[in-house]
């Protein structure tokens, strides 16, 4: 039982589109056997970290984990829905933490307090190396990905990581129509109204707060797009996803800007002209410069020029024009 194994090394070190599109065909539909959503909740936990790997296409197991865990806790804790397998070892697991904390149900993952969130990080850990980083190894026939329990570190087949980053938004709207597909199966009325919007919306931050602070504090309070000074008479001061938030599905410092208010809404869910990536890059070399902020910040410690240009080329081949301009 591939769900079983402790170590899965890649069994495909080269793989055409189309067999990739065969293999997600697979695993999205019901030729994949699942008695619960975590399959669907791993490839989004995937998602989100395309451009957290290291120079070997690596994440950690704690990366995928925190990734996994919020999206669970929103599911589970927040919208109160069934996942299938009544009873499962996630959904036991973050209930146990929502107890222990007396946490209302109204608190998604990003308003826990830190320690809380990786508290509940390190349980669901142990839970994916028992039921699901090797069930979804198994229905890709170990193509997709290598991992090692022991070392807790996970390797993307460099051909898939090209896929997924190539076809982020396709991917992003099937996973999310599918496990909405499966979890409406699964629950009543009312857990499942406005159920796509719920599945959609499980990673996105309620608060860019943090890092906000963070910008302020190693940068000059201008906005990062027309200049103008923030924080004085009635300009509000916003951050922006660079990269639209609506196909990146991550929050990352290095894709992070401060915005006023009226650039922030004008721009909304478009990508910048060329020039200001550019700029980006700019100020992100200088982000690298404050070592204690590379510590602090392990997206930092993982970011490269050449993840910031992929990801602004790839999203303008997933339907984005690069024309906004202020």
């Amino acid at each position: 039982m591939s769900h079983k194994l402790r170590v899965g090394e890649l069994q495909a070190f080269y793989l055409t589109e189309e067999e990739v599109w065969r293999f997600f065909t697979i695993v999205l539909t019901t030729k994949s056997k699942k008695s619960a959503t975590y399959k669907y909740g791993l490839l989004k936990a995937m998602i989100e970290n395309l451009y957290q790997v290291d120079s070997e296409g690596e994440v950690t197991y704690d990366q995928l984990a925190y990734s996994f865990a919020k999206i669970y806790w929103n599911l589970v804790i927040h919208h109160d829905l069934e996942q299938g397998t009544r009873g499962s070892a996630v959904v036991k697991r973050l209930l146990e933490i929502s107890e222990e904390h007396q946490i209302p149900k109204d608190i998604t993952f990003d308003r826990l307090d830190p320690p809380i969130q990786i508290k509940a990080a390190k349980r669901i850990k142990s839970v994916m190396k028992t039921n699901v980083f090797g069930a979804l190894y198994g229905d890709t026939r170990g193509s997709f990905y290598a991992f090692d329990h022991k070392k807790e570190r996970f390797r993307f087949n460099g051909y898939v990581l090209t896929f997924m980053r190539k076809y982020q938004r396709l991917l992003v709207d099937l996973v999310n129509y599918h496990m909405a597909k499966m979890i409406e199966q699964l629950n009543a009325v009312p857990h499942i109204n406005y159920l796509l919007g719920k599945v959609e919306s499980i990673a996105q931050r309620s608060t860019l707060k943090p890092f906000e602070r963070v910008l302020m504090q190693y940068f000059e309070e201008r906005c990062f797009y027309c200049k103008k000074s923030l924080g004085k008479g009635n300009v509000q001061t916003h951050v922006d996803h660079f990269i639209p938030w609506s196909f990146v599905q991550s929050d990352h410092l290095w894709n992070l800007v401060l915005s006023c208010s009226t650039c922030n809404t004008s721009k909304n869910d478009r990508l910048p002209v060329r020039e200001f990536l550019d700029d980006v890059v700019t100020r992100n070399e200088q982000l690298l410069n404050y070592e204690d902020l590379v510590i602090r910040d392990q997206d930092l410690s993982n970011y490269e020029e050449k993840k910031m240009v992929h990801l602004y080329e790839y999203s303008i081949q997933n339907g984005y024009e690069g024309t906004w301009f202020p």
